[in-house]
């Protein structure tokens, strides 16, 4: 049945500055097909902002793949969907709430859907895309994935994307398996002839081939991740699957297999293992770190939990270690396939007594490459563990970023080792001695040497030489150089990076991670609407100079985070002690990616002389 109900509410015309959201079900194949129509569009030339959304259960449950298009580069989320491909009957209604008014409904028209169940305010475009299929394909599955082709093709003569690109894409997609193309190409041009013969083409949306991608390119933060871990001389990883951080370990395995085999002995130079659980993963990192080796794990919230112990050894015993947290929503189980920024104080904090570990905020794929890689020279420099902290928007979902490069010249930076030639030479090696009084001690390798440089590692109380004691003036003389290490951190982590407004302002906001490409389309929406606010970026804990003077020089300071509970502007006001009243809590955490329009909408909520737009 071909359906096509135009609206008196007038359409929405758009030119590669749109929302595309496809609905379907778990299991039913349209991922590759959702992500092969968000790929055209890029190679197109027009920035595009892919996120998956799906359920953390079985096969056959509802999921969705969003598509923001937007020429002038906007990445973050945005409210409302102007275009719905409504492949699931599970979710109609909902999915037919999220249209924007004048907006189009893009649905499988087979089976006939009483007139009650549309909005007049939308533009109704049905296909019988089951019936095509039907005449099309005998094999039940051929039938299902590929409907998921022939919408693509029939969205592309809807939108006006090139036919060509598309093709070029399911080319390179089955270079592998030949025969496959064949067929592909074939259902593409099925959807497409059909919807140019019967259907309204193009729409009010259309993709016009633009120039804004340039040397851009698009990775997800999990994979860019590992291969900063290879990069950064990472050899062994040890974790417990979780979501969303189990794809991380994953693209390690195959970067191993790639670039970590002896090209004259054949074997691997890595080793990788699925530990039993959280804190045995953890427990094996350490080990293997102790020995000289670059470790690392790869979790989430849940993990990060049932890590402390062994993070509080690694943090007093001053052992280096690396882990990529993912976060999710929590507490408990939470939500394990929705975003937030809610592990900063169990992680900055991680174990009992009194710790303090660095964080690193990378925004993007770019950094997250950068940052993982850097990551394992700051916890040999510093002697600790090293958390880089992603989250579910970043690290499993596609994003546009710069270029990943590498100085072939780099080389590793293992801090403060005492070497046998140190030793022979008679110099004085205590293992927590501060000998350059930047709370950093030096450490030897295990069989560096047959009868110097020896010590016991232990987590109760030492002194300088690693003696057992439980004396109080060597145990806070010890926790004192501890602090001065974590002073020592804040010259070598990333500095903050500050975007200034048009004007002066006394007005700022600070921000970090995923939340950065919402931040910046806010700043730049506020100064249409004459409101101009500073923004620096946080890209480390703990926090330096530049970070205290942002907060000195400003009246007001929104923190705009991902939680319920401000962590970020808890451990400000902690660290620096800065008066609370100057940082207003703006907080998004229903699990969903924060937007320009909710930050504006945070903002404008401790303005009460203004009106949220």
């Amino acid at each position: 049945m071909l359906q096509i109900v135009k609206t008196e509410t007038a359409a929405l015309q758009a030119v590669n500055d749109f929302v595309v959201k496809f609905a379907n079900v778990n299991g039913s194949g349209s991922a590759s097909a959702n992500q092969l129509f968000a790929r055209s569009i890029m190679r197109m030339g027009v920035p595009v902002a892919p996120r998956n959304i799906f359920p953390s259960n079985i096969q056959g449950l509802p999921t969705w793949y969003e598509i923001r298009v937007s020429e002038a580069g906007h990445l973050a989320a945005r409210e409302g969907t102007d275009l719905m491909v409504a492949m699931n009957p599970q979710t109609w209604d909902q999915d037919l709430a999220s249209l924007r008014p004048g907006g189009y409904l893009f649905y499988d028209s087979t089976r006939a859907i009483p007139q009650s169940r549309f909005r007049e305010d939308i533009t109704i475009i049905g296909m019988p895309l089951t019936e095509l299929c039907n005449a099309a394909y005998q094999d039940a599955r051929q039938r299902q994935l590929f409907k998921n082709i022939i919408y693509v093709g029939a969205l592309a003569a809807l939108l006006d994307i090139e036919i060509e690109v598309i093709e070029t894409l399911l080319k390179e997609q089955f270079r592998a398996k030949e025969k496959l193309i064949a067929p592909n190409i074939q259902a593409l041009h099925m959807g497409r002839d059909y919807a140019r013969d019967h259907l309204p083409c193009p729409l009010g949306l259309t993709i016009r081939r633009g120039t804004a991608i340039g040397d851009l390119i698009s990775m997800d933060g999990n994979t860019a991740a590992a291969l900063g871990a290879v990069y950064g001389g990472a050899t062994v990883a040890a974790w417990y699957p979780i979501t969303p951080s189990t794809s991380l370990v994953e693209a390690f395995m195959k970067y191993c297999a790639k670039l970590r085999i002896d090209p004259r002995t054949g074997k691997n130079n890595f080793a990788i293992v699925q530990a039993e659980d959280e804190l045995a993963s953890i427990g094996m990192v350490i080990g293997a770190a102790w020995n000289g080796a670059r470790a690392f794990t790869a979790t989430s919230g849940p993990g990060i939990s049932l890590m402390q112990e062994f993070l509080g050894l690694a943090y007093f015993a001053e052992i280096p270690a690396v882990l990529f947290d993912v976060q999710r929503a929590g507490p408990s189980t939470g939500m394990p396939t929705r975003t937030q920024q809610c592990d900063l104080l169990i992680s900055a904090y991680a174990s009992h007594g009194d710790t303090k570990h660095v964080l690193l905020f990378p925004e993007d794929p770019h950094e997250c490459f950068t940052f993982g890689a850097q990551a394992f020279d700051l916890a040999d420099r510093l002697q600790t563990p090293i958390f880089v902290m992603l989250d579910l928007e970043i690290g499993m979902n596609e994003r546009l970023c710069r270029p990943l490069t590498w100085d072939d010249t780099k080389r590793m930076d293992r801090g403060k080792v005492m070497t046998h030639a140190d030793l022979e030479a008679g110099k004085t090696f205590g293992r927590y001695l501060d000998a350059d009084h930047d709370g950093i001690p030096y450490r030897t390798y295990p069989g560096t040497h047959s009868s110097k440089g020896s010590y016991f590692t232990r987590g109760t109380s030492k002194d300088e030489f690693a003696r057992y004691t439980e004396a109080g003036a060597a145990y806070v003389a010890n926790m004192e150089r501890l602090l001065r290490k974590f002073r020592t951190a804040e010259t070598l982590v990333p500095a903050p990076q500050i975007r200034s407004a048009e004007t002066p302002t006394r007005l700022g906001a600070l921000y970090f991670g995923s939340s950065s490409a919402a931040m910046r389309e806010a700043q730049d929406l506020l100064t249409t609407q004459n409101l101009d606010i500073d923004l620096l970026r946080i890209r480390a804990f703990p926090f330096n100079d530049d970070v205290r003077h942002f907060i000195d020089n400003h009246d007001t300071l929104f923190v705009i985070e991902q939680n319920r509970d401000g962590q970020l502007r808890t451990m400000l006001i902690n660290e620096l002690e800065t008066n609370p009243a100057k940082l207003k809590r703006c907080v998004h955490y229903d699990g969903t990616p924060i937007t320009a329009r909710r930050i504006i909408a945070l903002i404008e909520a401790h303005l009460p002389h203004r009106s949220a737009p």
